[in-house]
């Protein structure tokens, strides 16, 4: 942030907010808004009173505004659609939502000309005459950033709800008009830069990860010799395999499958024995952090019914299903429901060729194909057993393996370097709208560079 803070400040009297700028004054949320009005759900659409209808799903918490790609219409009768319908400039707040890792209480921009209303577990919020709804949209970012709404948030059971009342009691800084307009304009600009920084650095996501499918679905479908004699592999989109390798069920390659049906051991914060749920386990690896954990007794009770061993596949039956990763030497674990133990028979699978497997070629497409649930997807034990691997020699596992492991380290590291990016992009976006409108940076003087040609 190159821009330079006010000449003079005054102290603004609240722990958070500090020193502000002699002529912005500090007063409650409630003075920037007109009231907070609650949503309507309507009916279902009738094709006559048909409007579109905001839901928290329709929240952009990138950049707080309303996303328009999956919108929501509800029958809404013509009287509550005359008090309740959005205008332009209108802010949304979410009443009930959130979830353990996303608070309640995000505030988004309404920037659209069409008919709508927001739905019940949503309030319009508009913004009082003499203020600018853009500057006061990026207020709102900031405190949902800094987790200022925190206090006013009630739990219930399973959802969260905001005192909303409450929260427009928070304290802010209020700028004068013209400079509310100024800073908007500022980090619209600003903003917009960093949200196409950003973008980048997805779309190279997006091509990283499907390079790294692609990768590994041709070494585990057609190996590493492009000479090797080829059979019909029998299935369509698969075409030909190495006509030495041989197609078999997961089963015939493992020495037992343990099923975690039963009830998971209890779990906390803090503990020496990670307890393995479908959280840790993505792209074939495990994640320990942000992981739960036993203690002694409930590793224990847990590894009474089987232990897990390094070298192990732990595989996810649902949330989402599919997804496996080997037990690593460290830490000592144990495993929650919805996830699966396969025991490898060394002679006749590579663990490591064996998870690559689960992730490309047939086993994956018959994953994919048998998934039940339309909301949570759902693996059968049955199915799971049957899930069709191609097998070539062990040897010939291992250096396929072994190439795939020295290619997907390169891939890996730049996804990393690209997800590293876009925090401290995410990051930098979020201290930058923190200190234009609490007054840390003077942009007054700004004027938007003339586009080249």
């Amino acid at each position: 942030m190159n821009a330079a803070p006010y000449p003079t400040y005054k102290p603004s009297g609240v722990e958070w907010l500090g020193n502000i700028p002699r002529d912005w004054s500090v007063k409650r949320l409630k003075w920037s808004v007109d009231g907070c009005f609650n949503g309507v759900w309507g009916d279902e659409p009738d094709g006559i009173d048909d409007v579109v209808c905001l839901r928290v799903a329709d929240f952009n918490r990138d950049n707080y505004t309303v996303a328009v790609d999956s919108l929501t219409l509800r029958a809404i009768e013509p009287k509550q659609l005359e008090s309740r319908k959005l205008k332009r400039g209108d802010l949304l707040i979410e009443k009930s939502g959130g979830g353990e890792k996303q608070l309640v209480g995000c505030v988004v921009y309404f920037d659209h000309e069409f008919d709508a209303v927001c739905s019940n577990f949503v309030a319009r919020m508009p913004v009082a005459d003499a203020h600018f709804p853009r500057y006061w949209a990026y207020v709102h970012a900031s405190l949902y950033d800094g987790k200022l709404n925190y206090p006013a948030i009630k739990q219930t059971t399973g959802i969260q709800n905001l005192d909303a009342a409450l929260y427009l009691d928070t304290l802010a800084v209020y700028p004068p008009p013209a400079e509310q307009q100024q800073i908007a304009a500022f980090l619209d600009w600003k903003t917009s830069q960093i949200d196409a920084l950003i973008a980048k650095k997805q779309a190279l996501l997006q091509k990283l990860k499907e390079k790294r499918l692609a990768v590994i679905t041709q070494a585990v479908t057609k190996g590493l010799n492009p000479d090797a004699p080829m059979r019909d592999s029998g299935i369509a989109w698969l075409g030909e395999v190495p006509s030495h390798w041989e197609t078999m069920p997961i089963k015939h390659l493992l020495k037992a499958i343990l099923d975690t049906e039963h009830k998971t051991c209890p779990y906390f914060e803090d503990g020496e024995y990670l307890v393995a749920r479908t959280p840790n386990i993505r792209n074939g690896k495990l994640e320990v952090e942000g992981g739960k954990f036993t203690d002694a007794a409930g590793y224990k009770e847990w590894t009474a019914r089987g232990k897990p061993m390094p070298g192990d596949i732990l595989f996810t039956r649902e949330a989402p299903a599919g997804e496996a990763c080997i037990v690593p030497d460290e830490p000592p674990l144990c495993i929650g429901q919805r996830v699966v133990l396969f025991r490898t028979d060394a002679e006749k699978i590579d663990s490591r060729f064996a998870i690559y497997s689960l992730y490309g070629g047939a086993a994956r497409t018959f994953i994919e194909m048998h998934s039940l649930g339309s909301t949570v997807a759902h693996f059968n034990m049955s199915e799971i057993a049957m899930i069709p691997m191609l097998v070539p020699p062990v040897a010939e596992q291992a250096k396929i393996a072994d190439e795939l492991d020295l290619a997907t380290k390169r891939m890996d590291s730049m996804t990393d370097n690209a997800e590293s990016a876009i925090t401290r992009l995410t990051e930098y976006r979020s201290a930058l709208i923190t200190a234009a409108t609490t007054g840390k940076i003077d942009v007054r003087g700004w004027q938007a560079p003339q586009e080249t040609v």
